[in-house]
């Protein structure tokens, strides 16, 4: 399954039709089964169906779950390589799913498929196919779930109301089960035929960062800067494919990707449940509008990303607002410097100029992310394939150091004193006690 950076085959027979996602229920009391019995029927249904609505020959990979794999050592590789060849993805929607790390894992690797191949055809590809185990509270969906549609109508009410689960188990509603169960395998088919997703690469299961953010947590948000020329403020002698009308529309990596970097990134940080602004640099006072306010937790501004061109300093302004922007930059303020292996003007006399005038204009940032884990996020990202990869690192330690330095402020409100415990109070003796010459009680 292996591809070489930035190539992405083509669809094969021998993909699943889908993976179905499903959170595992745990086990309680005794005796009580399997208790994941229902969602395993679920897919031998539709498995049927696949081969019935399909030309698929005897012995195919029809669809994939978990429960087929022992819980060896090899488990983890197995998982991503199915998600990194199915055709469709079936997240099997419940309150459960949604804390479960597992399932945040096989959604995130599964997404950031789809981002690698609209990156790389320019189309939207849409092979994600939810259904519903039991009913959920779509107010309460998490922000990286919230662009998937989820087609109720096509199934009834009692199916909204329900869920699967509920189908299955009321024998009074069986028909309606059997109903919805060849619907959703039409569908699949439908998806898998009409908008064909070619294999990817394996993502490292360990790796991989969970779509959801920990239960009861309030959203997180996160603020991109991008910090790159346009096509009109570029140098005369510098090639012009990666740059377009506005910083936003950089794409360093052209060979690769028809989208603009921003973009992809943009994607990329909301499927990890972020709630993300994005904003040029050029557009910005030094300081930055996204540290000025404050949070829901009274914290000052967000955690911030600079996302950068060295080919940003021949512009001698932006190059001293970088270097205003260092000197005054929080903890909380990471930077990405994309820097493709495959333009050979980065690797130039000018490229090797500007790298070196790079590290005195961002020298506090660049220290920084020196000292952790995703250094290469600051010494160069040669290829879009380590971009993705290195993205969600640098998102969660820019969290974690927002969450560590940035100093809270408490909403105004009455100075309320704080207590204080005193020590046991004798009782009062009454006039004529022990001092008196009385008798103590």
């Amino acid at each position: 399954m292996d591809t070489p950076d930035g190539e992405w085959g083509q669809p094969t027979a021998g993909q699943p039709y889908f993976f179905l996602s499903y959170a595992h229920t745990p086990p309680w009391g005794s005796g009580g089964g399997d208790p994941d019995h229902w969602v395993h029927l679920l897919y031998r249904d539709l498995c049927n169906h696949i081969m019935a609505l399909t030309d698929l020959p005897a012995g195919a990979d029809v669809g994939f779950i978990d429960r087929e794999m022992g819980s060896g050592v090899g488990w983890p590789r197995k998982l991503s390589e199915n998600l990194a060849s199915c055709r469709v993805f079936v997240p099997l929607l419940s309150p459960r799913y949604f804390s479960s790390e597992m399932c945040g894992r096989e959604l995130y690797a599964f997404n950031e498929r789809l981002l690698h191949a609209k990156a790389a055809g320019g189309q939207e590809v849409s092979a994600i196919v939810p259904a519903l185990w039991t009913r959920v509270d779509f107010a309460q969906l998490p922000d990286s779930i919230r662009h998937i549609h989820l087609d109720r109508a096509t199934f009834g009410d009692r199916y909204a109301t329900n869920g699967i689960y509920g189908l299955i188990k009321l024998s009074r509603l069986r028909d309606e089960y059997e109903e919805t169960v060849l619907s959703l395998a039409q569908r699949i088919v439908q998806v898998a035929e009409e908008s064909p997703l070619p294999p990817g690469r394996p993502r490292d299961y360990e790796s991989t960062p969970s779509a959801f953010r920990p239960r009861g947590k309030e959203p997180r948000r996160i603020h991109l800067t991008v910090a790159a020329p346009t096509r009109d403020t570029v140098p005369e002698d510098r090639d012009p494919r990666p740059y377009g009308e506005d910083a936003q529309d950089w794409n360093p990596y052209h060979s690769e990707s028809t989208r603009p970097l921003p973009a992809l990134a943009e994607e990329l940080i909301r499927s990890l449940d972020y709630r993300i602004t994005v904003s040029s640099f050029d557009d910005e006072d030094t300081d930055g509008p996204s540290l000025a306010d404050a949070d829901e937790e009274g914290k000052t501004g967000h955690p911030r990303i600079l996302l950068v061109d060295r080919w940003t300093l021949t512009d001698e302004d932006r190059r001293r607002r970088l270097k205003q922007f260092d000197a005054r930059s929080q903890p909380w303020v990471s930077a990405i410097v994309p820097w493709n292996r495959a333009d050979l003007q980065c690797h130039g006399e000018e490229g090797q100029r500007l790298t070196a005038e790079f590290e005195r204009t961002l020298p506090l940032t660049l220290e920084r992310g020196r000292h952790t884990d995703c250094r290469i996020a600051v010494n160069g990202v040669p290829t879009l394939k380590a971009f993705t990869d290195v993205l969600p690192s640098v998102v969660a330690h820019t969290t974690r150091q927002y969450l560590k330095h940035a100093e809270a402020h408490p909403p105004p409100a009455p100075h309320v004193p704080r207590p204080r415990l005193m020590g046991p109070t004798p009782p009062p003796y009454p006039e004529g006690g022990p001092d008196h010459g009385g008798e103590a009680r």
